[in-house]
């Protein structure tokens, strides 16, 4: 099968490629700068035009059986307008689905988002009947993009994944593990809130799974991996991965609440006292099983890195 994969240089994306490529398909990296250097010898690469604009998707399609749309913004921030958000995330994936149906793609799969379904904490265990209330442009945006597709009247897979962790992760999952990095004690052994997360790999077996089953034509997914854990295991699950103790101290949440709320930073509140938890089970019930538990996988992250800085120092 030839794989069309926007966003090909993504963190998610450039793992995509080198698994296809692994299973026998053939990948054509679309990304704004290729470099044909970074993915697997022989890996078709193609230059991907900015989103902000419309792009013409014909020659990108040409002679592909299926696409795996990632290319857009990926994470919700501060500074960027709602309509950039709408354009590049909604209206640049309609655009795609419509060329895709006119070129009589078999297959399309869309990364979406938890956010699509929910803001960032949820009051319960989410799942797919539960209905979207997506709380900011970007959730908004992904939402939109999925109806979009629904739409366009092509043969369609949404996969909503929760947050993304593996090597060479960034944004809060990175904030946290270089947090963990540090030598001193930290203050969370009290923070029991859990959150659902996914391995990287477990995320690419999930698209892998629904690219080769027909019959997750028009299913939308949550995908997470099966054990959510709290902020103290996952800083404990971090350190282990550099053969250390957990170095947590159980400072009262509140005290945390109120020291955050007098720094004016209740946004770093949120994120260290919220909890959202994902049930995979329409997924792993139709035969997708994450390959690790979630505590392994989060042990690699930074004994990957421990490993890589080793290697470099011992080098000549």
């Amino acid at each position: 099968m030839r794989v069309l994969v926007t966003g090909a240089s993504g963190f998610v994306g450039r793992a995509l490629v080198f698994a296809l490529t692994d299973a026998g398909h053939d990948a054509r990296a679309a990304m704004r700068r290729p470099k044909a250097a970074e993915f697997p010898i022989g890996t078709e690469t193609a230059l991907l035009a900015d989103l902000a604009s419309p792009v013409d998707w014909a020659p990108l399609l040409a002679g592909v059986d299926a696409v795996v749309h990632l290319a857009g913004i990926a994470h919700a921030g501060s500074g960027i307008a709602d309509a950039r958000y709408d354009r590049i995330n909604h209206q640049a994936t309609a655009e795609l689905a419509a060329a895709a149906k006119q070129a009589n793609i078999k297959r399309f799969i869309l990364i979406s988002s938890v956010r699509a379904q929910s803001g960032p904490v949820a009051d319960h265990v989410l799942t797919e009947t539960d209905e979207p209330r997506p709380t900011d442009a970007y959730g908004r945006s992904k939402l939109a993009a999925e109806l979009a597709v629904r739409a366009s009247g092509i043969s369609f897979t949404i996969l909503r994944p929760v947050l993304v962790y593996g090597p060479g992760v960034k944004g809060n999952l990175a904030a946290l593990a270089r947090l963990a990095s540090s030598p001193l004690p930290l203050p969370f052994g009290a923070f029991q809130n859990r959150r659902s997360l996914l391995s990287l790999d477990h995320l690419i077996a999930a698209i892998q799974f629904v690219l080769r089953d027909p019959a997750r034509n028009g299913e939308t997914y949550l995908v997470a991996d099966a054990e959510p854990l709290s902020l103290a295991d996952m800083i404990a699950s971090l350190r282990h991965g550099l053969g250390r103790s957990p170095g947590l101290i159980s400072v009262p949440p509140s005290l945390i609440r109120t020291v955050c709320v007098l720094l004016g930073r209740r946004e770093v509140w949120s994120r260290l006292s919220g909890e959202l938890l994902v049930d995979p089970r329409k997924l792993t019930g139709i035969g997708w099983k994450p390959a690790a538990n979630t505590r392994t996988a989060l042990t690699s992250i930074l004994g990957a890195r421990a490993h890589s800085a080793s290697i470099e120092s011992d080098a000549p």
